[in-house]
C-alpha cells in the first residue's frame, strides 16, 4: 500500500508561500486581432515580441511581449482564438502600467501612431506623480506612469476589488505576497492598495482598487488571468486550499501536469472571480527552452 503524505500542520503550511521563489510570470488575455495588438504594442510601448505559437488544433494562437525576456521579465501573453473578433472587458478589470522616463514624450509617440489617449499627460490629482492613460486596440487601458530607470517597465496589474482588507489578506496568506503601500483617497472614495513580491519601482505589483460601497463587478470575457511561479504546485495548492476556506475564493485546477506539456500548474479563483496560475519553475524554464 502506497505510503501517504505527511500532514503537515496547517501553521507551518501557511508560512511556505513567504519561503517559496515566486514571481509574477505573465498576464493572459483575450485579442480580437493578433497581429494588429503586436504592431501597437511594439511599435508604440517599445515592447519586443519574444514568441508567438498557433496551435491550430485548438483553434488558438498566442504571442508573448515585453520588456525582456521571459526567464527574468513580467510579460503580457495574448491569446487569439480563431474567429472571434472582440470581447466584453467588463467593469472590473482596471489598467495595465507601463513605467516610462518621460510620459509626455511617449505619448507624443503614441499619438504619431494613431493610439487613442484618454487622459493628457500630467501630474495626477493632489501629487507630483506625472500620468497618462491610453487605450489599445480591443479597448486595453494603460496607464503611463513617469519614473526613472526601472528593471521591469511593466510593472502594474489593476483589478477592482469588493473588499480590499479581504483581498489583502487572501493575496498574503495564498499567494505570500506583501502588502507594499495602501492609499485612501475619501474625496475620490476610493482606496488602493499594491502588492507584490518586492518594492513596485523593481517589479510587477497587483493593484488592487476598492471603490467605496461597490462591491460586485462585471469580469466580461476578455482579461483572463496571471500566472505566478512556485517551487512546488502542490505544497502551494495546499496553502491555497486552506485559505479559500477560510476567505473565500475556489481551485479551478488541482495540482498537476498539463497534458501533453507536462508543466506542472495549479489554478484558482480569488473572493472577487479573480483567476490566477501558479506554475512550476522548473519546467517553466524547461517549456521556454523547448521553445527556442
Amino acid at each position: 500500500m502506497a505510503e501517504s503524505a505527511p500532514v503537515v500542520p496547517s501553521d507551518e503550511l501557511l508560512e511556505w508561500p513567504k519561503k517559496d521563489k515566486r514571481r509574477l510570470l505573465h498576464v493572459v488575455y483575450r485579442v480580437g486581432d493578433l497581429d494588429r495588438t503586436i504592431k501597437f504594442y511594439t511599435e508604440c510601448f517599445g515592447m519586443k515580441l519574444l514568441r508567438k505559437r498557433d496551435i491550430p488544433e485548438e483553434k488558438y494562437s498566442n504571442a508573448f511581449l515585453g520588456f525582456g525576456p521571459e526567464e527574468s521579465h513580467f510579460v503580457v501573453e495574448l491569446t487569439y482564438n480563431y474567429g472571434v473578433d472582440k470581447y466584453e472587458i467588463g467593469t472590473g478589470f482596471g489598467h495595465f502600467a507601463i513605467a516610462t522616463p518621460d510620459v509626455y514624450k511617449l505619448v507624443e509617440a503614441i499619438r504619431a501612431k494613431g493610439g487613442s489617449i484618454t487622459r493628457e499627460p500630467g501630474p495626477v490629482k493632489g501629487g507630483t506623480s506625472v500620468i497618462a492613460f491610453v487605450k489599445d486596440p480591443d479597448g486595453y487601458i494603460f496607464e503611463l506612469i513617469q519614473r526613472g530607470p526601472t528593471p521591469e517597465p511593466l510593472c502594474q496589474v489593476m483589478l477592482r476589488v469588493g473588499d480590499l482588507d479581504r483581498s489583502i489578506k487572501f493575496y498574503e496568506k495564498a499567494l505570500g505576497m506583501k502588502l507594499l503601500r495602501k492609499i485612501d483617497k475619501p474625496e475620490y472614495k476610493y482606496t488602493l492598495a499594491m502588492v507584490g513580491y518586492a518594492d513596485e519601482y523593481e517589479t510587477t505589483v497587483l493593484e488592487l482598487t476598492y471603490n467605496y460601497g461597490v462591491t460586485e463587478y462585471t469580469k466580461g470575457n476578455a482579461y483572463a488571468q496571471v500566472a505566478i511561479s512556485t517551487d512546488d504546485v502542490y505544497k502551494s495548492g495546499e496553502v491555497v486550499d486552506l485559505v479559500v476556506q477560510e476567505l473565500g475564493g475556489k481551485i479551478t485546477r488541482p495540482p498537476g501536469p498539463i497534458p501533453g506539456i507536462n508543466t506542472k500548474i495549479t489554478s484558482f479563483l480569488d473572493p472577487d472571480g479573480w483567476k490566477t496560475v501558479l506554475v512550476d519553475n522548473e519546467d517553466f524554464l524547461k517549456e521556454l527552452q523547448n521553445e527556442k
